[in-house]
């Protein structure tokens, strides 16, 4: 990637596994008044992005009244296969809090200025740093902030292309990452724990050494909700942003997410006030056998972040 024509912008950007609480921390987040933060991008495929998402505009613009109400996985069977990434970009882009004509002028823009159909990776990074900047000018934030997902594994790339963005990454205990994705997103989740436990450690193990110091910040989610003024003081020191008693209180709030999910699977709890819930949820939803499979790939991960292991505990009983 070109390290020639860096951002001079200041985004947010909030990696982490999925089903790790990425987009509980980003509502949180987008409740303080400095910043607006919105949903993740997936902008890596397919190679006209310009031309593609233009073409996907005009059809959710031609279905939205059909696909307001409907689940995520509702929308991605209502659609052609080969059109789904394109209209997550678009949907994504309407929780986020633009309107269809504001993507068309954003896109139409960058492809005059890349002169291409943003193909590389620096004009769809451009691309996503329009969309910020727009959403911070119309909302009068000082920064933006967006979700990285499991991009955060490429912490460095991103680091170089926006020198002055800090980095968020949350991390959950896999074990239950692994019972969330089995027992709840079944349908594009991963399917086994050996999957589980192999994706979570790609995020979780290589992050922290690639990213700069300076500007990463790694937050485990269950500290988010058990610690959560402590936790989000931490947040906000980090990224040189005053207090703001508003982000413990951000269910009170309004956010274009939750007013435009167009089934967001997450929306619904990220619009609860902050609680523990079902923490360590893998003892009563996963076997011995399963959480066992786990910590024997995953095992050095959950240790250095802090997590204990139950493969010495009789607490746990065989089903």
């Amino acid at each position: 990637m070109p390290d020639a024509h860096p951002f001079t912008t200041s985004p947010v950007l909030l990696g982490g596994e999925n089903r790790s609480g990425t987009t509980l921390l980003s509502v949180v987040l987008d409740s303080h008044p400095d910043l607006v933060v919105g949903p993740e991008m997936t902008f890596l495929e397919p190679q006209n992005l310009g031309p593609h998402i233009l073409a996907a505009a005009d059809l959710v613009a031609a279905r939205l009244h059909c696909i307001t109400g409907m689940t995520e996985s509702a929308t991605r069977s209502f659609f052609d296969p080969s059109w789904y990434d394109g209209v997550h970009f678009v949907v994504q882009c309407l929780r986020f809090g633009l309107e269809l004509d504001d993507l068309r002028e954003l896109i139409t823009k960058v492809m005059g200025e890349a002169s291409n159909d943003i193909r590389t990776f620096a004009d769809r990074c451009r691309l996503i740093n329009e969309i910020g900047e727009f959403r911070r000018v119309s909302t009068g934030a000082r920064r933006w902030g967006m979700k990285l997902q499991r991009e955060i594994i490429h912490v460095d790339t991103y680091a170089r292309l926006w020198p002055r963005a800090h980095f968020l990454h949350i991390v959950r205990d896999g074990r239950d990452l692994a019972a969330s994705h089995l027992n709840t997103v079944p349908d594009w989740g991963y399917r086994t724990i050996t999957e589980a436990a192999r994706g979570w450690l790609e995020v979780v193990s290589c992050s922290h050494r690639a990213a700069p110091p300076d500007r990463y910040l790694e937050v485990r989610y269950e500290d988010l909700v058990s610690q959560p003024k402590a936790t989000l003081v931490r947040i906000l020191g980090h990224l040189g942003l005053p207090w703001e008693e508003g982000v413990l209180r951000h269910a009170e709030h309004e956010h274009t997410l939750l007013k435009h999910p167009y089934g967001h699977p997450s929306a619904g709890s990220a619009g609860k006030p902050l609680h523990g819930g079902r923490l360590a949820r893998y003892v009563e939803d996963l076997t011995r056998a399963q959480i066992l499979e786990f910590e024997q790939i995953a095992g050095s991960e959950l240790a250095r972040l802090g997590y204990s292991s139950v493969q010495t505990s009789a607490s746990k009983p065989e089903r």
